[in-house]
């Protein structure tokens, strides 16, 4: 399709102020952390580090940063085994009931997060009668994150299909070589590329956290919001704030590059 100089031009303009309304914000942020002032002000009229080490060395957010890295890598594993399994029975199998168990996996991350927030609570505290701590939160993280590590697996196994599989067969290996040998490398960027975006989703869940979260177990975006209007502590949650922002280059990238890789757009 063909545009015109001048809409050419338009999209670019909508394009701009489209990234600046997204990535200006960010980079406020991140210029604040060194604000030397204790309140919110900008432009800073004084620069400072002293925010960042006071950060390092603060063990609420710590302690906060390690609950939350523990509560990640913990459903993302769980999700990444039940999520492929599901892929597989769904992707692999026709059986009666096959479509309404696709709606039922993907059904958590279509509904308003404070709706599964109090469904997860009331289970867990009236139904089973458990109390919250550390693994009710795993738990609840899993839920959603099965489907980003199901839509993930069963998008690359309806591409991939089933002639590689039955070739492997046919010369003579067993399923689990087949799987090993085949099915396993050509998933390998999907999983990774959705237990990236899993942990990423668990890392920075707040609504599903507090509901069931026990007293006294604070994760890192709890512990922002709980800070964030607090005397003199606004300059801690920025420095906060803009380390995310940093770290978080690290998996988009990573993301990426296995996105690439496994559509034929990496380096030959």
């Amino acid at each position: 399709m063909n545009f015109s100089a001048g809409s050419r031009w338009a999209f670019r303009l909508l394009m701009a102020v489209g990234l600046a309304f997204i990535y200006v914000p960010l980079a406020v942020i991140i210029v604040n952390s060194f604000n030397a002032s204790t309140v919110f002000a900008w432009p800073p009229r004084e620069y400072t580090t002293r925010w960042w080490s006071d950060a390092w060395h603060n063990t609420g957010v710590r302690d906060a940063v390690l609950t939350s890295i523990q509560v990640a890598v913990i459903s993302t594993l769980i999700a990444m085994v039940l999520g492929a399994l599901l892929a597989f029975a769904l992707s692999r199998y026709r059986f009666f009931g096959r479509q309404t168990l696709s709606l039922l996996v993907i059904l958590p991350i279509a509904l308003p997060g404070i709706v599964t927030a109090l469904a997860l609570r009331t289970a867990f505290r009236t139904i089973l009668g458990i109390e919250l701590s550390i693994w009710t939160i795993v738990v609840a993280h899993a839920t959603f994150c099965i489907v980003v590590i199901y839509n993930n697996v069963i998008a690359r196994l309806r591409r991939l299909g089933t002639s590689l599989e039955e070739a492997s067969m046919d010369l003579g290996a067993d399923t689990f070589t087949t799987f090993r040998r085949v099915t396993f490398p050509n998933l390998r960027g999907a999983f990774l590329a959705g237990g990236l975006l899993a942990f990423g989703l668990s890392f920075d869940e707040i609504v599903v956290t507090l509901f069931t979260a026990p007293a006294g177990v604070t994760t890192l975006p709890i512990w922002i919001f709980q800070n964030l209007f607090r005397p003199n502590q606004a300059p801690i949650v920025n420095v906060v704030a803009a380390a995310l922002v940093l770290l978080s280059i690290i998996p988009i990238y990573v993301s990426q590059r296995l996105a690439g890789e496994s559509t034929g757009g990496g380096r030959i």
